[in-house]
């Protein structure tokens, strides 16, 4: 559903936030505003304020604020779009007609659904048919009693080559929809369909709304290639955006009494999270790859810390080593994680088979911050037994600290970092600050300078300006791409909200377009160019962001039409993360320079000097290519 800033203007002309909030929220008129105890956080004196000339809510205990979508999005964890609806229905405004093609795909979206839902009935009453006889003995050995099976919705895949395929097509369906909806695979040399899932034990995945939108399935060969087997990418199932066990923890954190955050884990397998839930503590689990940005994001939504827990294995290191920096640029004052690691190298689903759900929880109970799981992480790469490698690592703890978007909190991880780095050797002179240095040169019988304080000369404010007038070629050429393709910002678009591809001057063009990629699943580029005019941009700065992108040349191929719709996608996915990285190591410098810290500057300075000759070499190159925007 597309919502344009009229609409959205009409919807909140129409209704008061005190009313709206005052359902949830007890006020009491105060001056022009209103005030009550906050609902994020427990308090005993008022510091939440309903302005509704302003039409925000603005809570000074947790530092959130927000109009009453964001308000509806924070206190009962719905969408974007669940919350305009909801408030759309309470003000009486109906609802925008719904674009043909968009309203196409939602149907083909729903038909979809409705196999899925078909299949996963099937596969139910396929485990308690005799079929199914050695994957319910499975599930029994596994600790897994039949009574906990409809809870889960757990069930079979016959290894028939087409047992599924034929049940659903006596029903109605059509080989290709069952394609599109990943229950059958098509031979690439051709030929007929073929179920995907035979022979596995299935775990259906549902969406936040509880809808089935694929599956997964464990193999009971145990020489099977593939142990686990998950769904494909399809209309209706976004690997990279769905949660397994969703919809039942986000229910259990419904349901806990008033004034009580239960937990909220984030594990590594189908089982792991079944055990969890048993023992009553919500979790969820990635299907089968690394934990990513909108996953976080959607994690976020329901709990501000939640938990994550690997095993102890290589694996599970590993596993929690990628999500610890994919998460450290996207962490906020509201939004971290924890860590938890099971003992003896087991996971929830053998200590609760083994211990109970009481030892289950007491170990999950006991978490280490994100800050403490970082400075271990990055201390036990290499022993510290030689001055470059110590160095080494505070360059290392400079460099995470600064990849952080929120600023503040970078500041304080660069510091508590640098804590912890000094605390190792406690008799070291600390010279990451300016005091630690000027006492460390007083101790050497060195003169201390005084820093000399002067403004910036005219022509150091020119070439500001300058400066400030024109992004990076690079970073015009991935907004333009974006333009061009919204999907392509896909994992990393809270990065692209932060960032604005890798450019502060384009921070809000990057948030608008952010914005209407939420706003709607599709969204071609002359609609996007007119939404984006509607809202206010200038059709000038079109003009100039296609002139600095044709800049960037051969550096930007992500813009050539010719191009594989999979190359542009990892192309554009690297420029990015380049030019992220360069403004990482740039805060970097800047910090250490401030602080004096005359060890870990050359480094940062050589490795982002060597960045920045990298990028300068590649895109220095004028191109004489056709406009890439429509005018």
């Amino acid at each position: 559903m597309r919502f344009d800033e009229r609409f959205l203007d009409e919807i909140k002309s129409r209704l008061r936030p005190s009313d709206v909030i005052g359902r949830t929220v007890k006020l009491r008129k105060q001056g022009r505003e209103y005030v009550g105890l906050s609902p994020f956080t427990k308090e005993k004196t008022p510091s939440f304020y309903v302005n509704d000339d302003k039409g925000q809510f603005f809570d000074f205990s947790s530092g959130k604020s927000g109009d009453l979508i964001s308000f509806l999005q924070e206190t009962e964890r719905l969408s974007f779009v669940e919350a305009v609806e909801r408030l759309a229905a309470e003000a009486g405004v109906p609802l925008p007609a719904v674009d043909p093609q968009a309203a196409a795909q939602e149907t083909k979206r729903q038909g979809l659904l409705d196999w899925l839902e078909m299949a996963a009935q099937w596969f139910e009453a396929e485990l308690r048919r005799p079929a199914g006889r050695d994957a319910r003995a499975y599930l029994e050995r596994r600790g897994l009693p039949e009574k906990e099976w409809a809870r889960f919705r757990l069930g079979f895949s016959p290894s028939g080559r087409t047992a599924l395929k034929d049940y659903l097509v006596a029903k109605g369906a059509r080989p290709g929809e069952l394609v599109d909806a990943g229950l059958l695979i098509a031979p690439e040399e051709g030929g007929a369909p073929y179920d995907r899932f035979r022979d596995r034990i299935i775990f259906p995945i549902l969406d936040v709304r509880g809808r089935v939108v694929s599956f997964g399935g464990r193999a009971m060969d145990p020489q099977a290639r593939a142990k686990y087997l998950n769904g494909p990418e399809t209309t209706a199932f976004h690997k990279g955006h769905q949660l397994y066990g969703l919809s039942e923890a986000r229910k259990m954190i419904a349901a806990a009494p008033s004034g009580e955050e239960p937990p909220l884990l984030v594990v590594e397998g189908y089982m792991d999270v079944i055990a969890c839930q048993r023992a009553g503590i919500p979790a969820v689990a990635a299907m089968g790859t690394a934990l990513g940005e909108e996953q976080m994001e959607v994690l976020w939504r329901h709990h501000p810390e939640p938990t994550l827990c690997f095993d102890g294995d290589r694996a599970g290191r590993q596993a929690a080593a990628r999500a610890i920096d994919r998460a450290l640029p996207l962490l906020t004052p509201g939004k971290s994680f924890k860590f938890a690691i099971v003992e003896g190298g087991k996971d929830p689903d053998e200590v609760l088979r083994e211990q109970g759900p009481a030892a289950l929880k007491s170990q999950l109970s006991k978490t280490a911050p994100f800050v403490e799981a970082l400075f271990l992480r990055e201390k036990d790469l290499e022993p510290l037994d030689t001055p470059e490698r110590r160095a080494g690592l505070k360059v290392r703890l400079r460099k995470l600290a600064a990849t952080i978007a929120d600023k503040d909190l970078a500041a304080e991880y660069k510091d508590e970092l640098l804590r912890r780095y000094e605390a190792l050797w406690p008799t070291a002179a600390p010279v990451n600050t300016v005091g630690g240095a000027a006492r460390a040169m007083s101790q050497h019988g060195w003169k201390q300078r005084k820093a000399v304080q002067s403004g910036p000369t005219p022509e150091t404010r020119a070439a500001t300006e300058r400066m400030r007038a024109s992004p990076k070629p690079l970073s015009a050429a991935l907004a333009v791409a974006a333009l061009q393709d919204l999907s392509l910002m896909g994992d990393n678009i809270e990065l692209v909200d932060r960032f604005g591809f890798g450019d502060e001057r384009l921070k809000d063009f990057a948030q608008e377009l952010v914005r209407l990629s939420y706003e709607a699943d599709h969204v071609e580029m002359d609609t996007a160019v007119r939404q984006l005019q509607a809202r206010g941009l200038d059709p000038s700065f079109l003009r100039a962001l296609e002139q600095d992108a044709r800049r960037a040349g051969v550096a930007a191929p992500f813009l050539d039409p010719g191009a594989a719709r999979d190359q542009v996608r990892a192309l554009w996915k690297q420029a990015f993360d380049l030019l992220v990285r360069l403004e990482a190591l740039e805060r970097a410098v800047a910090e250490a320079a401030r602080d004096n810290d005359f060890t870990a500057l050359p480094p940062l300075k050589a490795e982002r000097d060597h960045l920045r000759r990298l990028i300068n070499s590649d895109w220095a190159h004028e191109d004489a290519e056709k406009p890439v925007l429509p005018h």
